[in-house]
């Protein structure tokens, strides 16, 4: 999923938010990096988007454990699998409630036509509600879902059965990723009987350990914990999520007890903040990837040696020491960490080399003087810690090879729905794995279908490389898998997409007496299991 940023609380609405969260018990405010685009979570890619609505709102079939890529039951207690790897069926939990709130009350609870009206409404053009998502549906799109089920049926109240039209190896794990969210048919026809489909979006119904209360634009989130949740009350009575774009702000109110967690802090700042015997540092070797976009859709980046030599030009080593410092980042070479399987040690990086860059050039017939956008966005997050200065640094290092860019900053809304549209020329972007799958890293980001769909940022479309990924998802041996995903790599390398960047670790800053919060490998963050000691709370009197 693709990682974000935006406008921050001021201090005394948080110290305000704060002071009457003393009236409550267990009320835990998280400072966090950006604005979700919306909690239809359908519709976007955004982290931050997952963050507010897919781990707190919503659940899907299945889900992966704390801390982990394992699958493991969720709203489907069981699942059989057919030996030809064509149907999954799944036998669904039973008494599961939807939420209950001043703008909807549900009068049955969780069953088969819930998840047939979630996946329909993505897949099948002829739902009503297929047309009323004004973004589309990215991952199914990315992802060649439409292709790929070729039925998702009802055996009874609580099984359902999904056809697919070839195997597909990463199938399961793809349902526990946030598109395959359920939502309440029941509410659906509701809002669309009373001409309402918008509030899907706004006010979002789910079964999932927190209720929705409101958002304010670029200042907060705030969620109730569900009382009849299946897998128990969450500890906590209140979740706030305060926007706060400005990794230095975050830490702040950190510092200040306006929060009890900060996440994304600046990974040149972790060092420090270890030796604060008032915090505690959560890290975690993440399945994260920062890259530079190289939108091929526009002349002359549609010929890979203006691609290569952007590449060649630009000094990577001292743009991870700016960004990251040390021991925070490792430099990437492919679309997805070598931690993850189907890396391929022997993929070397393009080195720093400014004189083959301009040969390059030349040999492409492109003269000096040649201009470019930067696309960027303001604040920081895991993936692009501080975006001036990296894009700042590209710029120099281009001008180098006579390149005249133009940086470009866009907040983070404004920025995904431009490059959809495929206006950038290059432009920083990141992406966390969503399923411990290298498809994940692949197919959503650079396939030629996410390519249509606008989610592949490069605009690249490559039949063989394609073919191969799809080759790989047809079979069930991971060593077969692996070995095409390496031939997919060195197509991916000879041509060059991407500027890759670099892997990041992944942090959280946490008050004392924060207790059960797990950072996960897939850059989302869940809160439902955290636990407060009263320390964490700051007296609102000291505000």
């Amino acid at each position: 999923m693709s990682i974000p940023l935006r406008k921050l609380l001021s201090g005394f609405a948080l110290a305000s938010l704060l002071g009457c969260a003393q009236a409550f018990a267990q009320s835990l405010v998280v400072c966090t990096e950006a604005s979700p685009e919306g909690f239809d979570i359908t519709q976007y890619t955004a982290a931050t988007t997952a963050d507010a609505s897919a781990e707190t709102v919503f659940e899907r079939l299945v889900q992966f454990a704390p801390g982990s890529t394992r699958v493991v039951p969720a709203l489907a207690e069981r699942w059989e699998i057919s030996n030809d790897g064509l149907q999954y069926t799944f036998t669904l939990r039973q008494g599961v409630k939807f939420h209950s709130t001043d703008y909807f009350t549900p009068t049955r609870d969780f069953n088969a036509d819930d998840v047939l009206w979630s996946f329909r409404r993505q897949l099948d053009p002829q739902h009503p509600w297929h047309k009323l998502a004004p973004r589309g549906f990215p991952y199914a799109e990315a992802m060649g879902l439409p292709g790929l089920i070729s039925a998702v049926d009802k055996l009874d109240e609580h099984r359902v059965r999904f056809t697919l039209s070839h195997p597909e190896s990463p199938f399961l794990a793809d349902l526990a990723m946030g598109f395959a969210s359920i939502f309440s048919a029941e509410y659906g026809d509701l809002l669309l009987a009373a001409d309402k489909a918008e509030q899907l979006n706004n006010l979002p119904i789910g079964t999932g350990p927190f209720v929705f209360q409101r958002y304010q634009k670029d200042a907060q989130v705030r969620f109730n914990a569900n009382p009849d949740y299946w897998g128990g009350k969450p500890k906590i009575e209140h979740l706030l999520l305060a926007i706060t774009p400005d990794p230095n702000v975050r830490i702040q109110r950190v510092k200040a007890g306006d929060c009890q967690i900060a996440v994304y802090p600046k990974p040149t700042d972790v060092p420090a903040l270890r030796q604060d015997p008032a915090l505690k540092v959560d890290e975690l070797d993440s399945l994260l990837v920062a890259y530079v976009g190289i939108n091929t859709r526009h002349k002359p980046l549609d010929d890979v040696r203006v691609r290569q030599a952007i590449n060649l030009a630009f000094d990577r080593e001292a743009y991870l020491r700016a960004q990251f410092g040390e021991g925070a980042a490792s430099p990437a070479v492919a679309p997805y960490p070598p931690t993850l399987w189907g890396s391929d040690p022997q993929l070397k990086g393009w080195p720093y080399d400014p004189a083959r860059a301009r040969q390059l050039l030349d040999e492409a017939g492109i003269k000096p003087g040649l201009k470019l956008s930067i696309w960027t966005r303001p604040g920081g997050g895991p993936t692009n810690p501080n975006p001036g200065i990296g894009a700042q640094m590209l710029q120099d290092d281009l001008g180098k090879i006579g390149i005249h860019a133009d940086i470009r900053v866009y907040e983070w809304g404004e920025l995904i729905k431009r490059a959809k549209q495929g206006e950038h020329d290059l432009i920083f972007m990141g992406w966390a794995g969503d399923n411990g799958d290298p498809d994940n890293f692949l197919t959503p980001n650079l396939s030629c279908a996410a390519a249509k769909s606008g989610e592949n940022q490069a605009g690249w479309c490559n039949q063989q490389f394609d073919e191969l990924l799809r080759q790989a998802r047809a079979s069930s041996d991971q060593d077969t898998r692996a070995g095409l995903y390496r031939q997919a790599l060195a197509i991916y390398q000879r041509e060059a997409p991407w500027i890759a960047l670099a892997y990041p670790k992944q942090f959280a800053v946490l008050r004392p007496g924060v207790e059960g919060f797990v950072l996960s490998p897939l850059g989302s963050n869940n809160f439902s299991r955290v636990e407060l000691q009263p320390a964490t709370a700051k007296p609102a009197s000291g505000q």
